[in-house]
């Protein structure tokens, strides 16, 4: 998943709020789109998942305290395939649960009851450090040059058609290249049912990827670790 987040406005940062409390969830949503944000919210990580694999969002906000898979066991999971800023929230605030969260990969940490205006600083000085921070948009592998931003892949110069699951997959690998990524973490980033299903797909897309499908080059297997995009970024 890409994210842009290239200028000083933040008035079409898209943000991504997932509580399972009704009443935190609508006063968000409120407050922030009030703040000049786009909002999205989700009352649990499988339909934050499900929101994700089909849109890109230039932050996170997730609470700890969820039933089912809970902000901790989500932020691990998307740490394994994406970049993208997270702010948790919980109810607790023990440095103990601070530490942990940080520890998986979150930008920041803000227990509740809290200010909605503190949240909106904490946002901004997150998309502001993005911001700075210089982003690579496409990666070459062999002749293709994949443009993760616009999602479009390039052979020669030619485009590539590509199904919307070998995107997802594709998309996936790119924000990790050069890095494997569990099956499990593939599976559950693009909304795929199964492993197997993930395979299927990496199937797929090698016979149009690769000269030898069955000896490839870039899209390689890691014995026990997943799948590997071997790829360069391509110099601005």
């Amino acid at each position: 998943m890409a994210h842009s987040q290239t200028h000083n406005s933040f008035n079409d940062a898209h943000l991504l709020v997932v509580d399972d409390d009704d009443r935190i969830r609508d006063l968000l949503d409120r407050y922030l789109s009030k703040n000049g944000f786009r909002i999205s919210t989700a009352a649990d990580a499988q339909t934050a998942r499900r929101l994700m694999s089909g849109l890109t969002f230039d932050l996170l906000v997730l609470d700890v305290m969820m039933p089912g898979e809970d902000g901790f066991a989500l932020t691990k999971s998307l740490r394994e395939v994406d970049n993208v800023p997270i702010i948790l929230l919980t109810a607790k605030n023990e440095p103990g649960e601070r530490i942990e969260g940080l520890s998986l990969g979150a930008d920041d940490y803000l227990a509740k009851p809290f200010e909605p205006e503190e949240l909106v600083l904490r946002i901004k000085s997150i998309l502001k450090r993005q911001a700075a921070r210089p982003r690579q948009h496409k990666i070459r592998f062999g002749a293709f040059v994949f443009d993760v931003e616009r999602q479009m892949l390039e052979h020669a110069g030619q485009r590539m058609h590509l199904t919307t699951g070998e995107t997802a997959l594709l998309t996936t690998l790119s924000n990790r290249a050069g890095q494997p990524v569990s099956r499990q973490a593939l599976a559950e980033h693009i909304n795929a049912k199964s492993e197997r299903a993930v395979d299927v797909q990496v199937t797929r897309l090698r016979r149009k990827l690769e000269d030898k499908p069955a000896k490839p080059e870039f899209l390689i297997t890691v014995r026990n670790r997943g799948y590997c995009l071997q790829a360069e970024p391509v110099d601005a």
